[in-house]
C-alpha cells in the first residue's frame, strides 16, 4: 500500500496582524494601560485624602484654640445681646489665624465664626476647601471641610464670700467713670453671679454670701440666741437730777443726700503741741471727783485753721406738728427742709501727734433732712459705764454687735487667741459665758465723755457730772454705721442677689479688720457655721472670699464701732500714739486674714479707685490682688478672679 505523504508545513510567510494575533507577549501592556485609570485614582485619592485629613485636624485645633482663647478673655462679663462682643471676637480669631494661617496646606476661602452660647460657653465653626491634585483629573477639584468646638468655663462646688466697703467714699464716683463706685460694684457683681451661674455642671453647688462692712458689720440675724450675752456695759449716762426750766430742743436727722458731690482733701499738716503728763494733788472730795486731778500727756493743734468759705441754703418743704407727752408734755415740731451747699469747709484733726488742716470743697451738694423740735428741760447726768439688760436685742437694735474679748495686739506674732476671742474666727460662744458672746450695740445709749462737740479732744475715762449734753456720736450717723445685714453662704438667685445688691447704702468710715473677721466666720468650714459650710456629699468644695475695699484704713476716735467707744473702752487700743488706731486696725486685719487663709480659703483683695497697701498686697498674696481704677477695670479683675476660679474646657 502506497503510504501517505506527511503534512509538510507552508513555509509562505504570515501576515502582521495574524502574528500579533498569535503573539502572548502584547498583553501586558493592554493591562497595563487599562489598569492605570483606576489605579492613579487611587493613589491620588490617598494623597488628596491625606492631605484633606491633615487639614481638617489642624483646622479642628484651631477652633479649638480659638474658642478656648476666646472663652478666657470673655471671663465672668455678663453679656445682655447674645453676641461675642468684639474684643472677644478679636483675640478668638487672632488664636485660630495663628494655628491654621490662610492657604495652609494649599487651602482656600477659610471661615471661621463664634457665637455666644444661652449658658455663656462659645461655640465656632471653621470651614476651609482643599483643593485636590490627582483627583482633579476626575473632576473633585475640592474637598469641603467643616468643623465644630465650643469652649465652657466650669466650676466644681465652690462657696464665695464677698466682703464689700460700703463707706460713705463708695458713694463717689472715680474718674472717667459715669456712674459711682457702689453702683459700679452692684453691676460687675452681678454680671460675675450671672457667668458662675451659667457655667456651673449639672449637680453642681455654687453658694454666694456678703459682708458689707463700715465702721461694722451686721450680724445680728445670723446668731443664736445663746451667743449673745443678757446684759452688757455701755459707756452712756444716767440721770441723777430731774427735769427743770422747761426750753424747746431742737435736732437734725434723717439726713439723705439728693444730688451734687463734695470731696475731702488735706490741705496742711504740723506737729502738734506737745504737753507732759501732770501729777493730780489727791484730795477726798465726791465719789467722781475730790481733790485737784492730774492729767496724762497729750498733743495739741494750736496752729489757724482757715476761715470756712461755704454757703448753705436751707428750704423748708413741709412740716408737721404732733402732742408730745414728755415730761414735759408739749407739741413736738418736724420741719422737712432741703439743704444746697456750696463752698470750702476747713478743720483742724489731731491724728497722733501731727495735726492736719482738712478742706471739704462742697459743688452744689444737695441733701434732706429733717429738723425736729419739742420740749425739754434742763437736766443733770452722771456720765460713765452703764449696765442694761439686753435680752430684747433682737426687737430693739439694728443688729450689729460689739465684739466679744480680746486684748491689745502691736504685733501679728505670738497671737494668744484664748484671749483674743475675736481673732479665734472658729470659737463658737459658750452659753453663759459673756467673754465668748457677743454684745449687741445701742448707738443711742452712747455718749463721749466728756467732748462737747466732735471737734474736740478732752476725753475723760472717769465718770464726770454735768448737766448738758456730751457728744453724742450717733447724731452723725457715719459714726455708728451699721449696713445692711450680712448674708449666709446659700444659693440664690438672680433677683435675689440683685436685690441685695441694690439695697447697699455708702455710709461710715473704714475698718476692715472687722470685714475680715466677720467673711471668715461665715465662710470657715470648721466654725460657727461647720455644719451647713462642710462639702456637699463627699465632693470637695472651693472656698473664696473677695475682699473690696476703695479706701485706706480710715479710723476716727469718735465712731462707735465693734469694740465700743475706743478712747473710752480701750479694748483693743489704749489712745497710744504708736500704733495709732489705724495701725492696729490693720495689724488686727493682717492677722485675720492669716487666720482665714488657714482653712484652705483662698482671698482675693480688690482695691476699687484706691491704692493698694502692703498690708493688703501681703494679705492676697502675688497673683490674688488687684488695682482696678475705674469701673472698666473692676470688670477686668473679677474676669480675671472667674477664670482663676473656674476650670476652662473644650465642651464640644
Amino acid at each position: 500500500m502506497a503510504g501517505r505523504e506527511p503534512e509538510r508545513k507552508s513555509s509562505r510567510p504570515r501576515g502582521v496582524l495574524t502574528r500579533l494575533a498569535h503573539d502572548r507577549a502584547g498583553n501586558t501592556f493592554a493591562l497595563v494601560a487599562a489598569s492605570l485609570a483606576p489605579l492613579l485614582a487611587l493613589v491620588g485619592g490617598g494623597i488628596d485624602m491625606g492631605r484633606s485629613y491633615l487639614s481638617q485636624s489642624r483646622l479642628q485645633q484651631a477652633c479649638d484654640a480659638g474658642v478656648l482663647a476666646a472663652r478666657k478673655k470673655l471671663g465672668s462679663a455678663a453679656v445682655v445681646d447674645g453676641i461675642v462682643p468684639s474684643s472677644v471676637a478679636e483675640v478668638g480669631n487672632r488664636f485660630f489665624n495663628l494655628n491654621f494661617r490662610d492657604g495652609a496646606y494649599g487651602s482656600e476661602d477659610r471661615t471661621f465664626t463664634m457665637s455666644l452660647e444661652e449658658n455663656y460657653a462659645i461655640s465656632g465653626e471653621a470651614t476651609v476647601n482643599v483643593p485636590t491634585t490627582i483627583m482633579a483629573i476626575f473632576g473633585n477639584e475640592n474637598m469641603p471641610i467643616q468643623v465644630d468646638c465650643e469652649a465652657q468655663l466650669n466650676f466644681s462646688n465652690t462657696d464665695v464670700m464677698m466682703v464689700l466697703d460700703t463707706t460713705g467714699s463708695m458713694g463717689q464716683t472715680n474718674a472717667g467713670d459715669s456712674v459711682s463706685r457702689i453702683d459700679a460694684l452692684r453691676q460687675v457683681v452681678l454680671d460675675f453671679y450671672k457667668q458662675l451661674e451659667a457655667s456651673k455642671s449639672p449637680g453642681t453647688r455654687v453658694r454666694y454670701g456678703f459682708v458689707p462692712y463700715a465702721v461694722n458689720v451686721n450680724v445680728g440675724g445670723l446668731l443664736a440666741d445663746d451667743w449673745v450675752v443678757d446684759e452688757w456695759t455701755y459707756q452712756s449716762r444716767t440721770k441723777v437730777v430731774d427735769y427743770d426750766k422747761p426750753y424747746t430742743y431742737t435736732y437734725e436727722a434723717n439726713w439723705k443726700t439728693i444730688s451734687g458731690s463734695y470731696a475731702d482733701s488735706v490741705v496742711n499738716s504740723y506737729a502738734g503741741t506737745y504737753h507732759a503728763a501732770t501729777a493730780g494733788s489727791g484730795g477726798s472730795g465726791s465719789e467722781y471727783g475730790g481733790g485737784t486731778g492730774g492729767s496724762a500727756a497729750y498733743y495739741s493743734c494750736d496752729g489757724a485753721t482757715p476761715a470756712d468759705t461755704f454757703a448753705r441754703t436751707d428750704t423748708l418743704l413741709s412740716s408737721v406738728s404732733e402732742p408730745y407727752f414728755g415730761p414735759p408734755a408739749g407739741t413736738k415740731k418736724t420741719d422737712h427742709y432741703r439743704r444746697v451747699t456750696n463752698g470750702n469747709d476747713y478743720w483742724t484733726s489731731l491724728s497722733g501727734g501731727t495735726c492736719k488742716v482738712y478742706k471739704r470743697a462742697y459743688v452744689t451738694y444737695t441733701q434732706e433732712f429733717d429738723r425736729i423740735s419739742y420740749p425739754k428741760a434742763d437736766e443733770t447726768w452722771l456720765y460713765g459705764p452703764v449696765t442694761k439688760d439686753v435680752s430684747n436685742w433682737r426687737a430693739e437694735t439694728s443688729g450689729c454687735m460689739e465684739e466679744r474679748q480680746t486684748y491689745e495686739i502691736y504685733s501679728t506674732e505670738g497671737v494668744d487667741f484664748s484671749q483674743a476671742l475675736d481673732l479665734d474666727i472658729d470659737r463658737v460662744p459658750t452659753a453663759g459665758d459673756p467673754a465668748s458672746q457677743w454684745r449687741p450695740m445701742y448707738p443711742d445709749l452712747i455718749w463721749a465723755r466728756a467732748l462737747p462737740n466732735e471737734k474736740s479732744n478732752a476725753w475723760k475715762v472717769a465718770p464726770v457730772k454735768y448737766s448738758g449734753n456730751y457728744f453724742k456720736p450717733a447724731t452723725y450717723s457715719g459714726l455708728v454705721a451699721c449696713p445692711r445685714p450680712a448674708l449666709k453662704l446659700d444659693e440664690m438667685s438672680e433677683g435675689e442677689v440683685s436685690s441685695y445688691l441694690a439695697s447697699l447704702t455708702p455710709n461710715g468710715q473704714t475698718y476692715h479688720d472687722i470685714g475680715m473677721i466677720w467673711g471668715g466666720r461665715l465662710i470657715s468650714p470648721t466654725g460657727l457655721f461647720a455644719e451647713e459650710n462642710a462639702d456637699l456629699e463627699g465632693k470637695p468644695t472651693t472656698r473664696h472670699l473677695i475682699f473690696l475695699t476703695d479706701g485706706q484704713t480710715e479710723s476716727k476716735e469718735l465712731s462707735y464701732t465693734a469694740y465700743g467707744l475706743e478712747p473710752l473702752d480701750m479694748r483693743r487700743w489704749d489712745k497710744r500714739l504708736d500704733p495709732h488706731l489705724n495701725g492696729t486696725i490693720e495689724i488686727r486685719f493682717a492677722i485675720a486674714c492669716d487666720e482665714v487663709k488657714k482653712r484652705n480659703v483662698t482671698v482675693w483683695v480688690v482695691g476699687f479707685g484706691t491704692t493698694m497697701n502692703d498690708v493688703m498686697k501681703t494679705c492676697a498674696g502675688d497673683g490674688h490682688w488687684f488695682q482696678a481704677d475705674d469701673a472698666d477695670q473692676l470688670k477686668d479683675t473679677f474676669n480675671k478672679i472667674a477664670k482663676a476660679m473656674g476650670e476652662l474646657r473644650i465642651s464640644k
